[in-house]
């Protein structure tokens, strides 16, 4: 399994800081927001990963991770020159994706809690996977439609009057054919190549399963100010509480096995005294102990 993260995206609603770099950088808490979505690739054992971002902000994904090696990972990047439509990703991603399946999260989507229900969807999937999320204003989402027995029958972008309360979230998993159908979906009136457009195609072809998000997990859209703080305030609470950070993407390799300790201890030893290696110590001592 391929794993792509758009951070791109004009991040009009953040002006003027969008003036000056990508709404992936901003910070949550204590990290760039950009490590929550890499976080959850790197959870559900994905190692491969492509950024795509625009011309001017991928150097500083490079300054941030490198090639990822220091990481278990392996990590590429593309320029998106326009944003042209999420589904343009698999278009720019053909050959980083080539003959695997992909999963594909949005880099300003965080997710936090019980996230077996996108390990399960990678280890069953035959055509796409796409989740729904219950929320308040599914007017500005891609909203899914159920029939009374819970199957999906339509998919419609921000709609003006809403068939149900389940967004879909900017997450996603897809077979190798999201590859040709991308590239044969035409612009939409906006100019974009939409996602929705791909998850329709696997619909109406019966290869689209939707998996509705329970009550135990927190989806969090940082497209705006409000949410950002929201965000911050969030996941500040929590590493506080708990004394356990989120997204600690050294963390998670070693958890994971992508890297040895003694590797996590060169990658902590090489950064400036601060919080963030302070804890990365903190793990170390426990797991010498």
């Amino acid at each position: 399994m391929k794993g792509i993260i758009l951070a791109g995206g004009a991040g009009s609603r953040l002006y003027p800081v969008s003036q000056i770099y990508s709404k992936q950088l901003t910070l949550i808490y204590d990290k760039p927001l950009i490590y929550f979505p890499l976080s959850i690739l790197m959870l559900a054992g994905i190692r491969d990963i492509l950024i795509i971002s625009n011309e001017e902000t991928i150097p500083h994904y490079q300054k941030l991770f490198q090639n990822g090696n220091h990481l278990g990972l392996s990590i590429s990047y593309q320029v998106q020159k326009a944003p042209n439509g999420i589904a343009e990703s698999f278009i720019l991603g053909e050959s980083f994706i080539g003959n695997d399946p992909v999963s594909l999260i949005l880099g300003d989507n965080i997710f936090y809690g019980y996230l077996d229900f996108f390990y399960n969807a990678i280890q069953k999937n035959e055509g796409a996977t796409v989740f729904g999320y219950r929320v308040n204003d599914p007017e500005r989402y891609g909203v899914v439609e159920f029939d009374k027995d819970g199957n999906a029958i339509s998919i419609e972008e921000k709609p003006k009057n809403p068939k149900s309360k389940f967004a879909v979230p900017g997450l996603y998993v897809y077979n190798n054919e999201v590859v040709e159908i991308s590239k044969n979906l035409k612009p939409s009136p906006r100019g974009e190549l939409e996602i929705t457009d791909v998850n329709t195609t696997y619909l109406n072809q019966g290869k689209l399963r939707v998996e509705k998000i329970g009550r135990g997990v927190a989806w969090l859209d940082t497209g705006t100010p409000e949410a950002l703080l929201q965000a911050s305030n969030f996941f500040g609470a929590i590493e506080d509480r708990q004394g356990l950070k989120v997204a600690c993407i050294e963390e998670v390799a070693y958890y994971k096995n992508f890297i040895s300790l003694g590797e996590l201890e060169t990658v902590t030893g090489k950064m400036p005294n601060c919080m963030y290696r302070d804890y990365l110590n903190k793990v170390i001592a426990e797991a010498k102990e």
